[in-house]
């Protein structure tokens, strides 16, 4: 087998920290205490495809992945080994722990942490490291939702998320959230301050009212392609909004909230409503009041795979005329969230125009472990430009995913799938699908 000397060393380092991570856990083990220690450990073997020099090549996979936990805290690494027999032998994929001339530290050995969390959102104070699906600021309006998953396997992204509340301090009046999406090259970064400006009155309701204002960037927009159209300029934004919740019982939630947003020389507002019914179903509303030129929600799930398009519109090279639209979002929530549906639909009213006005779909399902023997899965659905009912037949703007798992005792079978289009590649006469086929097996030990 092909391997270079330094490479024979990580694999070293690799084997002898997942062995030493192995005997720590046993040592500490101490259920007398509180809060307590867990330790896991996964092992992924399976088989992965990369793009390399525009086309897939197969590589066997070896992946490490303790997982810790005290109290609040938690730290999960994912130490990957790529391989693949030869008619020379074989070889190791390099790529994985050398760089290359474009590459710094930071990105190359930032994903060894899958995560690092502490807390959940909306604790006093949360904190996550690692790949994060559900980047959120405030009301969402700027960003809700954004994802810095879109390129897995090829690229693993560490991004961070922070939130700090001054009623852990006892003094609730004020809070901060915080975002990087890439702590790598800090591209996409948010933060939003608000204020209670009323929380140490007794007045109903109102003890509860945020002010806010939320400054989001990217400032490199293609950083993870190159632009067709040539060097794009930062990307900046800010906005103020509010939030009042106006019901908190255990049968039913509501709150009320509005944003106001400035996108360069673009603007654009909304005024909603959303909570939970009977603690079962979730839903949302929203009137949506956009000007020229104005994306609403500019950092969403799928911006990564759409940063062109949406420079475009803000740098004016596509012109979007101002129009009214709507949001609206509804799903439940079963047995302690082991079934989960959420499903949202936006648009513009009137006749669309333009594209952009047409509307689009985001569903997900969340099926947990312990509800079908053996099995749970992940399943995510969006759909852009929806112009007739026989564009859902149709691949184009559709982005598929879905995680299948198997599990009988310690081991673990999971089926990975992505499927999107790239219209990028699509406008520069490439094959405009991207495909990406997973099939693991893992096995965990927990203590």
């Amino acid at each position: 087998m092909i391997i270079s000397s330094r490479l024979k060393r990580i694999i070293a380092i690799i084997t002898l920290f997942g062995a030493a991570t192995f005997l720590t856990a046993q040592e500490t083990e101490s259920p007398d205490s509180e809060p307590s220690f867990d330790f896991g450990l996964g092992i992924d073997l399976g088989a992965v495809s990369f793009q390399e020099d525009g086309e897939s090549v197969a590589y066997q996979r070896l992946v490490l992945k303790p997982d810790f936990s005290y109290g609040k805290l938690g730290l999960g690494l994912w130490i990957p080994l790529h391989f693949r027999f030869t008619d020379s032998g074989g070889e190791i994929r390099e790529e994985d722990w050398v760089l290359d001339d474009d590459e710094n530290v930071l990105e190359k050995y930032l994903p060894i942490f899958s995560y690092v969390r502490y807390g959940q959102k909306g604790d006093d104070f949360y904190a996550k490291l690692g790949s994060i699906e559900d980047g959120t600021l405030g009301n969402g309006f700027i960003m809700g939702g954004y994802a810095n998953t879109q390129f897995l396997p090829d690229t693993r992204i560490i991004g961070l998320s922070l939130d700090l509340d001054g009623g852990l301090f006892g003094f609730p009046y004020v809070g901060l959230e915080t975002f990087v999406g890439n702590l790598a090259l800090a591209d996409v970064i948010g933060a939003r301050i608000y204020a209670r400006p009323l929380a140490g009155t007794s007045l109903p309701l109102l003890p509860e009212l945020q002010l806010g204002t939320t400054f989001a960037a990217d400032r490199i927009p293609d950083a993870q392609y190159d632009f067709i159209s040539g060097e794009p300029d930062m990307v900046q934004m800010f906005g103020v909004d509010l939030r009042q919740p106006i019901l908190d019982k255990p049968t039913v939630s509501l709150a009320a909230f509005g944003d106001l947003v400035f996108q360069d020389e673009a603007y654009g507002g909304m005024v909603g409503a959303g909570g939970r019914l009977i603690q079962y179903i979730l839903y949302g509303a929203q009137l949506r009041f956009l000007g020229e030129n104005f994306v609403p929600v500019y950092f969403d799930g799928q911006y990564d795979l759409y940063r062109e398009e949406k420079y475009a519109v803000y740098n004016g090279d596509i012109d979007i005329p101002a129009y009214a639209g709507w949001y609206g979002s509804l799903g439940f929530s079963f047995l302690q969230d082991t079934v989960v549906f959420l499903t949202s639909v936006e648009g513009g009213f009137g006749e669309p125009d333009q594209d952009i006005e047409y509307p689009q779909v985001n569903a997900s399902l969340s099926i947990g472990e312990g509800l079908l023997p053996g099995i749970y899965f992940d399943l995510s659905y969006n759909k852009r430009y929806i112009k007739g009912l026989d564009d859902f037949s149709r691949p184009e703007n559709t982005v598929l995913g879905a995680d299948l798992n198997y599990k009988t005792g310690n081991a673990l079978i999971t089926l990975g799938y992505t499927l999107r289009h790239n219209p990028l590649s699509a406008a520069a006469g490439e094959d405009p699908w991207i495909t990406t086929a997973t099939l693991t097996t893992s096995v965990d030990f927990s203590f």
